[in-house]
């Protein structure tokens, strides 16, 4: 591996699926079920997380040429999804969560919270195939699911670390955070858009520098 290029790697997926995004997500489930259950819904999401991960990590450039999809039209998908989801925060609406009831959570419905935010995040799997299929090297690509596992492990070393915390933390707390968060990460889509129309030459959008 490239230490530069693993750097650059774990960088950009710290900053899409690091601890600040996770453990918020995580400290809504922790209000909702015991500490033990919470470990064990970590695990499992984050068991998940890797698969998915590692799966698109490494198939990159042949998913992108079996669906003729091209990486601004995923910049632009990924981004208009994960803005969506921003916006669902911001409003305080719960997208893609299960309808368990509140008094008797379960690890289905934990797992189920966890699969939009975390397990299949649209801006992780976005960077995921857009870094590993920048270059045409099996090398590379393992660099990348590397970059991404190492991401997941230090997500799941916070949340077993931080679990009874999270559980203590107050529901107001959470509200207001998940909220300013929703407002950064809506920015964060909209930047990933005009990416992709720059990309594709839409005049009057310029790439970032």
């Amino acid at each position: 591996m490239n230490a530069f290029s693993y750097s650059a790697a774990f960088i950009t997926f710290f900053s899409v699926v690091g601890p600040p995004k996770v453990l918020l997500a995580f400290a809504g489930l922790a209000q909702v079920h015991p500490v033990r259950q919470l470990r064990t819904i970590a695990l499992i999401s984050s068991g998940a997380a890797v698969l998915v991960g590692l799966v698109i990590g490494i198939t990159a450039p042949w998913l992108l040429d079996v669906f003729h999809i091209s990486t601004p039209a995923l910049q632009l998908a990924g981004g208009i999804i994960f803005f969506i989801y921003a916006v669902g925060l911001v409003l305080g609406l719960h997208l893609g969560a299960g309808t368990a009831p509140q008094d008797a959570p379960d690890l289905a419905s934990g797992v189920r919270e966890l699969l939009i935010p975390y397990v299949v995040s649209p801006l992780a799997m976005t960077a995921v195939l857009i870094e590993a299929a920048a270059r045409d090297s099996f090398t590379w690509r393992s660099t990348v699911a590397g970059a991404y596992v190492s991401v997941i492990a230090l997500d799941l070393i916070c949340v077993l670390l931080l679990g009874r915390v999270l559980r203590r933390t107050h529901h107001a707390t959470i509200e207001v955070l998940g909220r300013l968060l929703g407002l950064l990460l809506a920015a964060v889509g909209v930047d990933l858009v005009l990416d992709g129309l720059a990309d594709l030459g839409v005049p009057g959008v310029y790439l970032r520098h």
